[in-house]
């Protein structure tokens, strides 16, 4: 009944999707296992892709050949830059997508890719043979044979929701929990541990008083993730904001008592940075009103996602304070809030490539990685897809570095640092964030996805003429002079200081004040301008302001790769090097690091320890 696959796919979520479409599409032979075939791609909590830092990670995939630019960019209803007040590697795109569109856009998206086979079951073991995987076993007993297998479970490893004092299995509302996978893998040495994320209830938008609240309108004109296909929507669906007030924190602790998370019926740890609206309320005692944001669903549905009320208390309190919210006095539920517990596996048991340590050929992506977000799951998806294929065919692993991607810091945190929270990505977190803006995205990444064979010729020709642009443009603001007269007036109209002299027009646009724009005001420069398109200009503008700085991080990000030249034996024992810390000879030990670059980043180990074992190198 089945040919044996190159790669399984366990898991149709966001990471599953772009592991599937990534081996697929380089040539392997994939199967897609999934529990429900109805639900591919869900947005299973927020209707909405990117944001802080996450947005340059879909740009990022998409850069590299991946499908969730394009797919939100179809589906989108609503789209915002947000950061636009700070500086440009603070720019994040936000787009707010119709939930069922998304959802069927994936799934055709998929049947339109060759290679890949669908099966609609649960998997509830693995076929293991020594040290290497060799397929799957599902609930039927059905065995499927493979040479890799990526599991992308989810919430769904012995997934267990909460609501108030009632709590029963599943991964998802209305699905029903995978269970057998983590035994198993326990048994085979794996360590495992529990999460929790929740959602927020989902209102009747028609029993909203949107007359009362703040409008949040969408970006004219309207941008998007995929540096291929520009689709411009016409029309775009408001957001609104409202804010909690001291009745609605009084009604929520009514509840408390019967609240799984402080009675202590949640084991799992929740995303520090997505709380609760109940753990909002208790940590920030001082503040009287948290912001809400309502999202709609959708285009063709009532539907509305009370973003920031996250809960798990019982359905009749969540339904009471929620009527105490300015502009909901009259709200009518879809359904409750909830919260759900997991099992996740320390990421620490991973190489770079998402490859696990102790089972050659099995790959962990997504929130089974101890992760929290869409954005974040398919970037793991991608990566664990293109290895996966690259693993069949014996070739050397696809990474990035921390200098090159956000893709690269978060999968070097996950496997250095590990997490024992979800971890959700955060500009803060990239330490050469100006290199790792949302515009380069393509610049940065769009070769490597062409030399993997996932990004086409005519993707990488449009980079290659974007690069040219640039040039062009800068070297004309460079060789460009301008006159006191010829820009005085904008330069008053902008509050900035007035010229002497004449000057290169290059001096002028890097003053804070001044934007690329304001440059058209001279006719040389409007003229010279008028060839290129909008989204080429702003980049240039960045390029050229940020030029000092830019070129600061590329000499700290070429000094500390070269740390990542230096390899590392991974059957080394630390344990013989007595000048290295304890901690140090204990998590070297445990991670084995392929590089002196990586050993240097694990938690734990200092500077001197990574000077011990340069001199035990001879450097």
């Amino acid at each position: 009944m089945f040919i044996e696959y190159d790669v399984i796919v366990v898991g149709g979520g966001h990471a599953g999707c772009e592991a599937a479409a990534a081996a697929a599409n380089l040539g392997s032979k994939v199967l897609l296992a999934t529990m429900n075939m109805q639900t591919i791609g869900q947005m299973s909590c927020n209707p909405a892709m990117g944001g802080v830092a996450k947005g340059q990670i879909v740009r990022e995939i998409d850069a590299l050949g991946g499908y969730s630019g394009i797919v939100t960019d179809r589906t989108m209803i609503q789209f915002r830059m947000l950061n636009r007040s700070k500086g440009a590697a603070m720019w994040s795109p936000r787009a707010q997508s119709d939930r069922m569109l998304f959802a069927k856009e994936w799934r055709y998206l998929l049947e339109q890719t060759a290679n890949i086979d669908f099966w609609q079951e649960m998997v509830t073991g693995l076929i293991v043979e020594g040290d290497r995987i060799a397929g799957i076993k599902t609930g039927m007993g059905i065995e499927i044979r493979s040479k890799t297998v990526v599991l992308t479970n989810g919430t769904f490893l012995n997934g267990l929701i909460h609501i108030g004092e009632k709590q029963f299995g599943g991964g998802r509302a209305g699905e029903k929990a995978a269970v057998g996978l983590t035994a198993q893998l326990e048994a085979l040495g794996f360590e495992s541990g529990r999460m929790k994320t929740g959602t927020p209830p989902r209102i009747d938008g028609r029993t909203i008083n949107y007359d009362i609240l703040e409008r949040q309108e969408g970006e004219e004109p309207a941008g998007g993730f995929s540096y291929t296909e520009k689709i411009n929507i016409k029309e775009q669906r408001c957001c609104w904001i409202t804010y909690t007030n001291p009745s609605v924190h009084e009604m929520l602790k009514t509840g408390f008592d019967q609240s799984p998370m402080f009675n202590g019926r949640i084991k799992g740890v929740g995303p520090r940075y997505c709380p609760s609206i109940e753990d909002k309320i208790e940590r920030f005692a001082e503040r009287d009103r948290h912001q809400i944001f309502i999202e709609p669903e959708g285009w063709d549905t009532v539907e509305i996602y009370v973003n920031g009320f996250s809960t798990s208390l019982p359905e009749d309190v969540q339904h009471k304070a929620l009527r105490l919210i300015p502009g909901f006095e009259n709200a009518k539920m879809f359904r409750p809030g909830y919260a759900i517990e997991y099992d996740y596996f320390p990421p620490l048991q991973l190489t770079h490539s998402l490859e696990t340590k102790l089972v050659k050929g099995l790959f962990f992506a997504g929130q089974i990685n101890g992760t929290t977000g869409y954005e974040e799951a398919a970037c793991q998806g991608l990566m664990a897809g293109i290895n996966a294929h690259r693993k069949v065919k014996e070739e050397e692993a696809f990474t990035l570095s921390r200098s090159e991607a956000y893709i690269g810091v978060l999968i070097d945190d996950l496997i250095n640092k590990g997490t024992e929270e979800p971890y959700r990505m955060f500009t803060s977190r990239a330490e050469y964030r100006i290199l790792l803006r949302q515009d380069n995205a393509d610049i940065r990444l769009t070769e490597k996805g062409h030399q993997l064979g996932l990004a086409s010729d005519a993707r990488l020709e449009r980079v290659k003429q974007k690069i040219k642009s640039n040039e062009e443009i800068g070297d004309f603001l460079k060789k460009l002079s301008v006159a006191p007269r010829e820009i005085e007036a904008k330069l008053l109209e902008k509050n900035t200081s007035p010229l002497k002299q004449k000057v290169k027009i290059i001096d002028v646009l890097r003053r804070p004040q001044i934007e690329m724009n304001d440059l058209r005001c001279i006719d040389k420069v409007d003229q010279f301008l008028a060839q290129y398109d909008s989204e080429t200009i702003e980049q240039v503008e960045i390029n050229l302001k940020y030029e000092s700085y830019v070129r600061k991080e590329k000499e700290m990000a070429e000094k500390m790769n070269r740390l990542e030249n230096v390899k590392l034996s991974p059957s080394f024992n630390y344990g013989d090097l007595t000048s290295l810390s304890a901690e140090a000879r204990e998590k070297l030990n445990k991670i084995q690091p392929a590089t002196l670059g990586q050993a240097s980043r694990i938690s734990g180990v200092s500077p001197a320890d990574i000077s011990v074992l340069m001199v035990h190198l001879g450097r």
